[in-house]
C-alpha cells in the first residue's frame, strides 16, 4: 500500500514537471515572438532633406515595412537581372536561328539549281533513251503501262510545273523523275540482255584476227590472185596471214568444236573448227597443234603455231571461213580493216 502511494507521488511529480516544462517553453516562444514583433513594430522616421531650402519630407514607418520594402526592392532588382539575362540568351539563340535559316535558304536555292540541272539532264536522257530504243526496235509502250508512261513523261513534267511554287515544286519534280527512272529500268534491262546476247553472238561468229603478233600482215587476200608457184591466176579461197617467221601462235576466231586435226599435201597440218550457225573455219600450214579433235575451244584460245607445211613459199597461216558448203571471204567477218 505504501509502495503504491510512492509510485503515485512519483507519477504526479513527473506529470507536473512535464506540464511545467511545456508551459515554460510555450511562454519562452511567445516571449520570443513578442520581442520580434516589437522589434519589427518599432517606429522609424525617414527624413528626406533636400540640398536646397525646400521642405523636409518625413516618412514614418516601422521595421517590418522597411524590411519588407527592402526585400521587395531586392527581389525586383534580381528579377530584372534574371529576366534580362534570359532575354540576352534568347536574343543570341534567335540570331543563331536566323543565321541557320539564311544558310538553309542558301542551301535550298543551291538544291533547286541542282534539281533544275538534274531535270534537264533527265530530259536529254529521255530523248537519247527513246532514240536508242527505237533503233533497237523496242517499243516502250508495250513494256510500261499507259498511266505509268504519262506520269513519267518528262515532257509533261516540264510543261505543268509553272503553277507550283516553293519546296512543293521540287518535291513533285523529284517524285516524277523517280517514277520515270523506275519505268526506264525495264527497257534498259532489255538493252542489257540484247547486248549480252549480241556479245555471245560475236563469240560464236569468227570475227577476230587469228594471229595477233605485232608483225602480222596480210600476204594474200581472198579471191583472184596470181599463184606464187605456178604464176597463173586462180581463186584463193582464204586469207594468208604472215609474220615473216615460224612458231607465232594461232588463235580460234570463235567458240566452237575441233572436228579435224590432220595433214593434207596442199594444206599441210590443218585444223577445222565447227561453230554455231553452220559456220566452219580452217587453219592451214601449221607447224604444231595445241588442241585435239573433239575438243571445245573458246574465241581467242591458242590452237596451234604458224608453220611452213604443205604447199607454201614461206611460213604463214592460210585461214578460211565456210558457211555450210560455201567458202566466203573472211574479211567480211573480221572486225578489223584488212590491209596488205
Amino acid at each position: 500500500m505504501a509502495r503504491t502511494q510512492k509510485y503515485k507521488r512519483i507519477e504526479k511529480k513527473i506529470a507536473s514537471n512535464v506540464h511545467n516544462g511545456f508551459v515554460s517553453s510555450f511562454k519562452a516562444v511567445k516571449l520570443f515572438f513578442v520581442k520580434i514583433f516589437k522589434v519589427f513594430d518599432s517606429k522609424l522616421t525617414v527624413m528626406i532633406v533636400p540640398h536646397s531650402q525646400g521642405k523636409v519630407i518625413n516618412i514614418q514607418t516601422n521595421v517590418f515595412a522597411l524590411s519588407f520594402g527592402m526585400v521587395l526592392v531586392i527581389g525586383i532588382v534580381f528579377s530584372f537581372f534574371y529576366f534580362n539575362r534570359n532575354a540576352v540568351s534568347s536574343s543570341i539563340e534567335i540570331n543563331s536561328l536566323m543565321n541557320q535559316n539564311r544558310e538553309t535558304l542558301a542551301s535550298l536555292d543551291e538544291l533547286r539549281d541542282e534539281n533544275a540541272n538534274l531535270l534537264q539532264a533527265a530530259k536529254r536522257f529521255q530523248a537519247s533513251l527513246s532514240q536508242s530504243l527505237s533503233l533497237l526496235g523496242i517499243d516502250r509502250g508495250n513494256n510500261v503501262s499507259q498511266a505509268s508512261v504519262s506520269n513519267s513523261d518528262l515532257s509533261s513534267l516540264f510543261s505543268s510545273r509553272d503553277s507550283v511554287k516553293g519546296s512543293v515544286r521540287e518535291t513533285s519534280d523529284i517524285r516524277s523523275l523517280t517514277s520515270y527512272l523506275e519505268d526506264a529500268v525495264q527497257p534498259i534491262e532489255q538493252v542489257g540482255k540484247m547486248l549480252e546476247n549480241q556479245s555471245s553472238l560475236f563469240k560464236e561468229i569468227p570475227n577476230i584476227w587469228p594471229v595477233t603478233s605485232p608483225n602480222v600482215h596480210i600476204s594474200m587476200m581472198f579471191g583472184p590472185n596470181l599463184h606464187p608457184i605456178t604464176g597463173q591466176w586462180y581463186i584463193h579461197k582464204g586469207v594468208d596471214f604472215s609474220t615473216w617467221r615460224q612458231g607465232d601462235p594461232i588463235m580460234a576466231t570463235a567458240n566452237g568444236q575441233v572436228v579435224t586435226c590432220g595433214y593434207d599435201a596442199s594444206f599441210g597440218n590443218y585444223i577445222v573448227i565447227r561453230h554455231k550457225h553452220g559456220m566452219y573455219t580452217r587453219y592451214a600450214h601449221m607447224s604444231a597443234f595445241r588442241v585435239k579433235k573433239g575438243e571445245y575451244v573458246n574465241q581467242g584460245q591458242i590452237i596451234g603455231n604458224i608453220g611452213n607445211t604443205g604447199v607454201t613459199t614461206g611460213p604463214h597461216l592460210h585461214y578460211e571461213v565456210h558457211i555450210g558448203s560455201d567458202v566466203v571471204d573472211p574479211s567480211k567477218y573480221i572486225n578489223v580493216k584488212l590491209s596488205k
